[in-house]
């Protein structure tokens, strides 16, 4: 009823079929002049216009920057150009009782707008949903676009208790903002909207009880989701939210909230905090320092058939049941985030039993089951490469050893030997094919001075091979008298993939520890990331860049926040260095790399 309610409000909005409809238009060449009924009599402000209209009108808004704060009037449609060549920049002013860019009212239709609100330390709303004369607020927001502000979006209600409205946001981008959508004393429909906020992403406050469908959340710090717990928290509906937090406190904070078929991944203290119980299902949790904590003292929440994966702690004052699983999700490339599963993911049809998959199947585990997923063809793709490949002298025998592949459909690797460094790996360089994670090899006795060169690929059930492992080398100095030497050194390998969209990874390994610095350049020479400052054991490690200005705005370079690193970085050539500082502050080793971002 709902939805069928807000698609007739929509209709009627957009077909002028409400009675006395007028259309009216507003350009940035539009004149003082009323009934600005036409393109030629357009008005100069949209604030001009509106006050011009009646309940039902419609009006259309050309490009522009258009510098004013607007307050919409109940039953009008406000359609602009387009969130990026539509704006409206309210910044400078300050007209109390708020600093929004513009207040949506009862039976309002806003959509094609970018909002560029006043921002202070406590204010700057880029849209305000709330009517002072009306306790119940029909509204459809969507296709907007939100940046600099303290909230994006803030929907209240009048009425003491939970309203029986029909607010629907959707489809709307939201970032560089402290805080996303937050909702008081209202139950909207929160869908498909991309939020990247700084301190929180969704919120719902005292007396809310909002639904949030297929919405995609990226942040640094505190909670994707927050739920007060002072006050009475109503419960909320999430489902099929993917939330990925760089670095913050919790990923969902749920009070009593229905949490179905989302994603938190990234590297979160908590991917979620729960507590006054709820229901918790077919989620998956990946990357946290803990997986689930539960506030003591307060109702448990239903916990089934969720995967954790990767935490340093999957569980904690939680218990779960067998339905609750530790494996592999096995996504596409979770470095673009791409969360489709693969074809032998072990999440496919294993979530809740009574959760139907669009198709009519078992619900898969994550962000595509359940009947707000997707029906979509599972990719058999080659694992990924191994990882962490060394070798040692141990009685007589070359031991190589290398950390075990996690996918479902792993069944083999094959290791590789030659005497040229870089070498290109075929079946006539092959010497082994093992289940195993170490292998003995028996070098030949009569060379003397000679270098061997080993790598290894991974071998999927289907046969798919893995691209090559990084190369080690052993150094046979006096054979058979005297043992071969392992080269173990600093070395910054090739970054994989090569070129590529989204992002890529920076291997290297350490001889010993020692301060590490890895810096991404332009091609004149500017810096565009620290990817590693610190201190860092001997061993193997891996570095992610991503060229979005989002992630170029953590660490050293890019701190404000609010100013610099506008933009996403361009097509072309970068450099990737390695420098790094031994016992002394000494520079032990430097290594430079070339890698090429295509768009």
């Amino acid at each position: 009823m709902k939805q069928y309610l807000l698609t007739i409000l929509a209709f009627l909005f957009l077909t002028g079929t409400i009675s006395n409809a007028t259309v009216r238009y507003v350009s940035k060449t539009g004149s003082s002049t009323p009934p600005y009924t036409s393109w030629v009599t357009a008005a100069d402000s949209i604030q001009k216009c509106i006050d011009n209209c009646v309940f039902g009108d419609t009006i259309y808004v050309a490009n522009g920057v258009y510098k004013e704060r607007i307050d919409m009037i109940d039953g009008l449609t406000l359609i602009g150009a387009g969130m990026d060549s539509c704006v409206i920049n309210s910044t400078g002013i300050q007209n109390p009782p708020g600093t929004y860019s513009i207040r949506v009212t009862d039976s309002c239709y806003f959509k094609g707008f970018q909002l560029i609100p006043f921002n202070n330390s406590s204010q700057g709303i880029g849209i305000y949903i709330y009517d002072e004369n009306v306790e119940l607020i029909n509204a459809i927001i969507e296709n907007n676009k939100i940046v600099n502000a303290k909230y994006g979006m803030r929907i209240s209600s009048s009425s003491l208790g939970l309203d029986n409205d029909y607010k629907l946001v959707k489809t709307n981008f939201i970032s560089n903002v402290e805080y996303g959508i937050v909702c008081i004393q209202t139950s909207p429909i929160i869908l498909e909207n991309i939020l990247w906020p700084i301190f929180g992403g969704l919120g719902s406050n005292i007396l809310s009880s909002p639904t949030y469908l297929k919405n995609v959340v990226v942040l640094d710090y505190s909670q994707a989701i927050s739920g007060y717990s002072a006050g009475f928290h109503i419960q909320s509906i999430l489902k099929n939210n993917s939330f990925y937090i760089y670095q913050g406190e919790k990923g969902i904070y749920a009070v009593g909230d229905t949490i179905i078929n989302n994603i938190v991944t990234g590297n979160p203290e908590y991917g979620m905090w729960t507590q006054d119980g709820g229901a918790i299902k077919n989620n998956i949790v990946k990357g946290a320092q803990i997986g689930i904590d539960h506030m003591s003292g307060t109702p448990l929440p239903e916990f089934l058939y969720n995967n954790f994966w990767g935490n340093e702690q999957n569980f904690r004052d939680i218990n779960p049941d067998s339905t609750n699983i530790n494996f592999d999700p096995m996504f596409v490339d979770e470095d673009s985030m791409d969360l489709h599963l693969q074809m032998f993911s072990p999440l496919i049809d294993a979530g809740d039993p009574n959760i139907l998959d669009i198709d009519g199947s078992r619900s898969d585990i994550g962000l595509f089951g359940g009947p707000y997923g997707e029906i979509y063809t599972y990719r058999d793709l080659a694992p990924k490469p191994p990882k962490n490949l060394t070798a040692e002298y141990d009685s007589g025998l070359v031991k190589l050893t290398w950390d075990r592949n996690t996918e479902a459909d792993f069944f083999r690797y094959r290791i590789y030997r030659d005497t040229t460094a870089n070498f290109m790996y075929d079946s006539t360089k092959l010497i082994a094919v093992t289940a195993d994670t170490f292998y003995y090899d028996d070098l030949p006795e009569k060379y003397i001075a000679i270098s061997y060169y080993y790598k290894l690929t991974a071998v999927d059930s289907t046969g798919h091979q893995s691209a090559a492992s990084e190369e080690v080398n052993v150094i046979i100095t006096g054979a058979p008298e005297g043992p071969p030497i392992v080269v173990e050194e600093y070395k910054l390998l090739n970054n994989y993939p090569n070129p590529f969209n989204s992002s890529t990874i920076i291997p290297y390994r350490l001889k010993e520890a020692g301060y590490v610095k890895l810096y991404v350049y332009d091609i004149k020479g500017e810096v565009v990331k620290l990817l590693v400052n610190e201190h860092q054991s001997a061993g193997y490690y891996e570095a992610v860049f991503s060229p979005t200005r989002e992630e170029r705005r953590k660490g050293e370079f890019g701190e404000g926040w609010w100013t610099g690193y506008n933009d996403d970085i361009a097509t072309g050539i970068y450099i990737y260095q390695l420098m790094v500082r031994g016992e002394g502050n000494i520079p032990v080793y430097t290594g430079m790399g070339k890698m090429i971002l295509l768009k």
